[in-house]
């Protein structure tokens, strides 16, 4: 909602003026987020809808500057539906937080592991729930892998904050994937906002998460 003409009317309002044409207009943009006035981007909204691991819902949900509601599993039963990695990262020794691909997994033996243990978690649930527990302690069992839905509203301003941190090469993969088809969504909604975003290579400091 709004796009990048919002932006520059938003900008242009101070001085009771509108649209320039498109070149000055575009100029304006960059401009705007090379000089950190940011206020005009929060007058453009996105809205998405969300399915990831519950995993990837805890990183993302860390960008407080956006509204969520996400399914209850106090309120429906949940699905048989987790994320299993079609292979593994080992531990980045430089990077307390982060992963490598590796050669020395048994790959094969672990992922079945893996599957195993969430379809013994899964079995658990169940059986819980078929004795009459509360759905919201039944799902005390479910490992973080479990598949989640929500409802993302979120300024532009925000948003682009959250694809400088999460398209980073830096970031898990699995959420890197999601932040890197919302950058295609928001190149596609506001072309000139995305060009300039990208021409100052995503070092301009948005906000923090």
């Amino acid at each position: 909602m709004g796009g990048d003409n919002r932006v520059v009317s938003s900008a242009r309002v101070s001085f009771g003026a509108v649209s320039k044409g498109e070149e000055q207009d575009k100029r304006l943009i960059k401009y705007l987020l090379e000089h950190a006035h940011h206020t005009p981007f929060e007058h453009c909204y996105f809205q998405f809808h969300i399915c990831c691991p519950i995993f990837v819902a805890r990183q993302w949900m860390r960008h407080r500057w956006g509204s969520y509601n996400e399914v209850s599993a106090r309120y429906t039963q949940v699905k048989d539906e987790f994320y299993i990695p079609s292979q593994f990262r080992g531990q980045d020794t430089k990077n307390k937080q982060g992963s490598v691909p590796t050669s020395s997994l048994d790959q094969e033996t672990l992922i079945k592991l893996y599957e195993d243990s969430v379809e013994a978690s899964y079995a658990a649930y169940n059986k819980l729930i078929e004795a009459g527990v509360a759905r919201e302690m039944a799902r005390g069992v479910l490992p973080v892998c479990q598949y989640t839905q929500f409802y993302w509203s979120v300024n532009a301003r925000s948003l682009l904050n959250f694809l400088s941190l999460r398209t980073d090469k830096h970031a898990q993969w699995e959420i890197r994937v999601y932040a890197d088809a919302i950058a295609k969504i928001f190149q596609e909604k506001m072309p000139w906002s995305w060009e300039a975003f990208e021409e100052l290579s995503r070092k301009l400091p948005l906000g923090s998460e």
